[in-house]
């Protein structure tokens, strides 16, 4: 992925110099030992004989905190901490208590009534206020939490809600804690709060080196309590969601000297274990090599580690045979050191490129969120071509010709526009699987994008406005922000190339995430087809790192499908 101040660009790379492709057949072909790598310290050991390291590239770790409903009166309960949610009020009004509510306020001496008031409490979504309450009472502490406007809540302001519930939880220290559940608030916006409660109280602490000192150790929570109308089938769904989000955060923010391909490859390995439905193919690069992948194969040449193509799919649940067959790809370069054009000086982000994977993150993060609630009819297809773009004597280099996998030439113009590459032949393979209803590619694709929509955004490419609205439908219900782009006529003699099919990369001058998505539809013939290009949401720096952006959607998507 091409990063620049002003401009980004990704490219689809074929590499002369792969093994089964090479342009000079007199030209000897020297490799490194794929299973050995200079560590920094200086030792060569095989990267996975790293202590920990397949456990801490994985998943960041579910709360332990067990989450229950509950038909029990909140004024008969008793334990730490009472989280009592309200609605917004305009300014200088008092937020209306329900009946269970007021029967809790009168338990509980007025405390809740004196709460409000001695904070002027408005029922703001996320805001919160919170009191002691005497040794004698059933209830150690009571907070309020806002929810906002009654008639504008929405999946976004339902996660501020949960949020609100896990800092409270945490900054009191709670070991038990219970929440009423509005009636109003349906399972859809239960659903939301409660995965941000879950990812709010779910800490990553896998790199640190005591993760149970005062300063790393999880929150003291131990149970929840949802008490009134609180919807169970949302709780299992929460879970499974919160699982896949906290599958992806785990993938983009571990180092690259941790998630490696063969260790992405071995997370795939371990869903396809855990869940009934999933299976797992696994193409090294000498089955790359007879596919003819030779843009996915360029990119990787450079690395000591193998690539790994990776292929995991969810059946109908049951056996029923599928209705719908959709395909989710998603970019997985572990680390993007730029090859040749290497990333450097300011704006560069090399030090962030352990996320250039995170496409690849949100579709295995979406197969473990879609194998617990397994839509019925649907057959989906989770496809990663991961490897890593860096630099050494057998790198692909400015110049070079590369042949995908369907026979289209590609000039690598800049080997940091490397992610089209290996979605080229992913895409291909993608479409070969035959009667595929629909393609979604998810990458990290160009910093272009970023300029043009900003870090909340994720760009759209598709020319299928079936597809597109049944992506915005997706993304809509589940609070993720994305923008229809376009697939610009005008730009496509830009990715032209004098002495090949294609370049990997457009005109200067702007428009690099447009030209991104027309190289990319250069290797789909006739299916459905989407390019989301998610290099914005993927990392909030301000919110700890890595978001989860993407699972949401695809599974809310997946799941539409069965309807």
């Amino acid at each position: 992925m091409l990063w620049k101040k002003t401009l980004g660009y990704s490219a689809l790379l074929l590499a002369p110099r792969v093994s089964g492709f090479a342009l000079d057949a007199t030209r000897p072909i020297v490799r490194l030992d794929p299973s050995r790598m200079l560590l920094r310290g200086g030792a060569t050991v095989p990267r996975a004989a790293i202590a920990g390291a397949q456990e801490a590239a994985t998943a960041v770790p579910l709360t332990t905190a067990a989450f229950s409903t509950s038909d029990a009166a909140a004024s008969s309960w008793s334990g730490d901490l009472m989280v009592v949610p309200l609605w917004q009020v305009k300014k200088g009004e008092t937020p209306e208590l329900t009946p269970e509510a007021k029967a809790l306020d009168e338990a509980l001496e007025g405390a809740v009534s004196d709460l409000i008031a001695d904070n002027e409490f408005e029922g703001k979504p996320g805001s919160s206020a919170v009191v002691s309450l005497a040794r004698s009472s059933p209830i150690r502490k009571v907070a309020v939490v806002g929810l906002g406007n009654a008639t504008e809540i929405k999946s976004s302001t339902a996660r501020k809600v949960g949020a609100a519930i896990a800092t409270v939880a945490k900054e009191q220290k709670a070991k038990t804690a219970a929440a009423l559940v509005p009636a109003e608030l349906d399972a859809p916006m239960q659903q939301a709060a409660l995965e941000a409660a879950m990812l709010g109280l779910s800490a990553d602490t896998r790199y640190k080196a005591d993760p149970t000192s005062d300063e790393n150790k999880p929150p003291p929570l131990e149970s929840l309590e949802l008490l009134g109308g609180a919807d169970a089938a949302a709780l299992s769904r929460a879970k499974a969601f919160s699982s896949g989000m906290l599958l992806t955060r785990g993938l983009v923010a571990s180092p690259a000297n941790y998630l490696t391909p063969s260790s992405m490859a071995a997370c795939a390995a371990e869903l396809a274990s855990e869940f009934e439905g999933l299976s797992l193919t696994i193409l090294e690069q000498a089955e790359c090599e007879a596919r003819g992948m030779g843009a996915y194969l360029g990119v990787s040449q450079g690395a000591c580690e193998p690539p790994k193509f990776i292929h995991l799919t969810l059946s109908p649940p049951g056996g029923a045979p599928a209705k719908k067959k959709v395909a989710f790809v998603g970019k997985g370069l572990t680390f993007d050191s730029g090859g040749y054009n290497i990333k450097a000086g300011a704006g560069s982000m090399i030090e962030k490129m352990k996320f250039d994977m995170g496409g690849a993150g949100a579709v295995l993060g979406a197969a473990r969120t879609l194998a617990e609630v397994r839509p019925e009819g649907v057959e989906v297809h989770f496809i990663v071509a991961a490897c890593e773009n860096m630099v050494s004597a057998e790198a692909m280099r400015p110049g070079d010709i590369l042949t995908a996998s369907n026979k289209k030439t590609i000039e690598v113009l800049n080997t940091d526009a490397e992610g089209r590459l290996t979605l080229a032949d992913a895409l291909v393979y993608a479409e070969a699987l035959g009667d595929v209803d629909a393609i979604i590619d998810v990458a990290t694709l160009t910093g272009a994008c970023i300029v043009a929509l900003g870090p909340d955004y994720a760009g759209m490419w598709t020319s299928c406005d079936d597809l597109k609205q049944n992506i915005l439908d997706a993304a809509g219900a589940q609070g993720e922000l994305f923008w229809p782009m376009p697939l610009a006529p005008e730009y496509r003699e830009q990715i032209n190339s004098k002495i090949a099919d294609l370049a990997n990369l457009g005109a200067p001058g702007g428009g690099g995430s447009i030209t991104a998505a027309l190289f990319l539809k250069e290797f789909v013939d006739s299916t459905a087809w989407a390019h989301l290009d998610i290099a914005g949401p993927v990392w909030n720096e301000k919110a700890g790192g890595a978001t989860g952006f993407g699972v949401r959607t695809l599974a809310a998507y997946a799941e539409a499908q069965s309807a």
